[in-house]
């Protein structure tokens, strides 16, 4: 929830050129490219404190490279990999194989999801006409702006190959997502309280920025002050979507549901809820949300709460 600490998007804006499109240093490298370039890029690496923390040696790169592993090895580098400028030659060579991968991935145009309108015409969802509820991977979104369920340290996930959403949107989005964030922290002397929002560019993602939010963490009984805390995140995110001008559509996973514990049924509800007051409030500045699930158990979740007819609270 919003405190003394929370840093106001004009204290960030310009430091992180939120208003200037992100140019990549090189241009996407078609597929046949891309073992050399992560040879290279393992090469240049080999100095860097990350690999240090990996035990890695440059023979175990060679292998690693050699045998097919070393996309892996590089993805592996880059979670743990502190925030702090790559070496100035990987720059190019990082940009032209994330952009390359970005070009081969599907992507999807979030105003071409059915609403909730068009998939359950006989809900009484007071949002239904202008909110999507769509399963897959949320970095294959086409959205103006995707939220990424941060931790209170904002820099990510370090655990290479963690198939958490925060891992994920900052492996796609590329080491610049993570630099961002520690000026942002060190903008503000301090985590990130739960609650709150950030945003930052988006990189190599199809989204042009990232909502960053740090839910409630639910242990045992869910509270009153967990349901607040989970329905400010939702609402931060929105209130510094509209800030940006260009920000006209919005997805969001699950916020807390998965290691931070709040039981999914109940925070389905509060995501319904919250963004429908949101954009009643709001009419017109944002012309699609999306609730992005990652399972089927989770699809059906919503699917089951959208049809019960009734406004869900």
């Amino acid at each position: 929830m919003p405190t003394s600490r929370l840093l106001a998007l004009s204290a960030y804006r310009e430091a992180l050129n939120l208003d200037r499109r992100f140019q990549p240093a090189a241009a996407p490298a078609s597929s046949q490219a891309w073992d050399d370039l992560v040879r290279e890029l393992l090469s240049l690496l080999t100095t860097d404190s990350s690999v240090a923390r990996l035990g890695v040696s440059a023979e175990q790169v060679r292998a690693a490279v050699e045998t097919g592993r070393g996309r892996a090895l590089l993805r592996a580098l880059l979670t743990l990999r502190e925030p702090g400028p790559l070496p100035a030659a990987a720059v190019p060579l990082l940009d032209a194989l994330l952009s390359g991968e970005r070009a081969q991935r599907p992507t999807v145009e979030i105003n071409s999801l059915p609403t909730v309108a068009e998939q359950h015409p006989e809900t009484g969802y007071p949002a239904a006409a202008t909110t999507a509820v769509w399963r897959g991977d949320i970095t294959a979104l086409h959205a103006d702006a995707i939220v990424n369920p941060a931790n209170s340290g904002l820099l990510g996930c370090f655990q290479p190959a963690h198939r958490c959403v925060d891992n994920v949107i900052h492996a796609a989005a590329g080491p610049r997502l993570r630099e961002d964030c520690h000026t942002l922290l060190s903008a503000q002397s301090g985590p990130e309280p739960t609650g709150t929002a950030k945003i930052t560019r988006g990189y190599h993602l199809p989204a042009g920025y990232v909502l960053h939010t740090v839910g409630p963490i639910v242990n045992g009984t869910v509270r009153p002050a967990h349901a607040a805390a989970l329905a400010s995140s939702y609402r931060s995110c929105l209130d510094l979507a509209a800030e940006i001008a260009g920000i006209r559509t919005v997805a969001f996973c699950s916020i807390s549901t998965g290691l931070f514990g709040y039981p999914k049924p109940l925070a389905a509800r509060v995501a319904l809820a919250t963004v429908a007051d949101w954009l009643n409030a709001h009419p017109g500045r944002l012309h699609r949300v999306v609730f992005d699930v990652y399972d089927h158990d989770d699809l059906h979740i919503y699917q089951q709460a959208l049809s019960a007819g009734e406004r869900p609270s």
